[in-house]
């Protein structure tokens, strides 16, 4: 079976894989023997068809996940070798291609044809953005799963300054529904979008960590555009790593305390907290820190002149 998964909405379409890898692993492959998840620009190519042409290891099935093929550079003889095999239906019968790709297009004639070829599959699947009604009921949808409640008022106040862009509107309502405790009322929204700048700040770190770079760059420009340095911008997602690695380090010593108690003990204000929190569920520790020694070594080499600060920053963003 080969599934394709792509478009420019990668939250959801990375949403959708996540929850096919999680079925998957608890009703085949509890273990996790033969869930292999490869990113191709990551691995060598005979790595990658080692993977390819492997079978399940003492089970029925097996799936694998191939990521950005079409767009990684350099991958022509691992594209035209996939091609081939899918061509001549030569790839073992019991396992699982998952074929995941983002926004980015592929360039060359190779990398071309396997896109159409993939796009003919049966289960091929493409995530456009979603139009404002199709906005509306995904974000009514996400609250609900999170056991939330939403106002009406809210949802078309998010729409109208965040659509179509389901990275930062998931960012916002993970927040909110923090700050408000499950139900959203729209008093609680004025208060964060009246901040716009921290909010701002909150989403592109949620980005960086997450590995965003697209959305990364194009929300740095935007803060640029806004009339922000690369200065001002770089001491700001400073600030927000230090915050998050000591929300992070007291969630995983002490899972009983209340964000009010957070606040108190790190003399944050409570606001703060409450909008970090949902971050700090979604990474651990050790990758917060990397990410944080890396800012810091870039931090030393904007004070010491070693570089331009704008340079700098977009070079660190292209090394997470």
């Amino acid at each position: 079976m080969i599934i394709f998964l792509s478009g420019p909405d990668t939250y959801r379409s990375l949403e959708h894989l996540k929850k096919m890898t999680k079925k998957f692993k608890e009703e085949r492959d509890p273990q996790e023997l033969n869930t292999v998840i490869l990113d191709i620009t990551e691995v060598q190519d005979n790595q990658v068809m080692d993977q390819v042409m492997a079978v399940p290891f003492l089970a029925e099935k097996r799936m694998l996940v191939l990521k950005n093929l079409l767009s990684a550079t350099g991958k022509g003889d691992l594209q035209s070798e996939i091609l081939q095999k899918i061509k001549e239906n030569n790839l073992p019968s019991e396992n699982i291609y998952i074929f995941w790709e983002g926004s980015a297009k592929p360039k060359t004639k190779i990398a071309k044809e396997l896109l159409r070829l993939l796009e003919k599959q049966k289960y091929s699947q493409s995530f456009v953005d979603l139009n404002n009604p199709q906005l509306n009921s995904w974000i009514v949808s996400f609250v609900q799963d999170r056991g939330g409640q939403i106002d009406n008022l809210v949802v078309q106040k998010i729409i109208s300054n965040l659509s179509p862009d389901t990275w930062r509107i998931s960012s916002l309502l993970e927040q909110l529904l923090a700050y408000c405790e499950g139900k959203i009322e729209p008093g609680a929204l004025d208060n964060f979008l009246s901040e716009k700048d921290d909010d701002n700040i909150f989403n592109l770190v949620d980005m960086i960590v997450s590995g965003q770079k697209k959305q990364v760059y194009k929300m740095i420009r935007e803060q640029y555009r806004n009339g922000k340095d690369a200065g001002y911008v770089f001491s700001m997602i400073l600030r927000q790593f230090r915050i998050l690695i000591q929300l992070r380090d007291l969630y995983d010593r002490f899972d009983s305390l209340s964000s009010s108690d957070i606040a108190k003990q790190l003399g944050l204000h409570p606001f703060v907290v409450k909008k970090s929190l949902p971050l700090v569920k979604k990474h651990n520790l050790k990758d917060l820190k990397n990410i944080y020694k890396r800012l810091l070594d870039f931090d030393i080499k904007i004070k010491t002149g070693q570089g331009e600060p704008t340079q700098l920053l977009d070079f660190f963003v292209a090394q997470v």
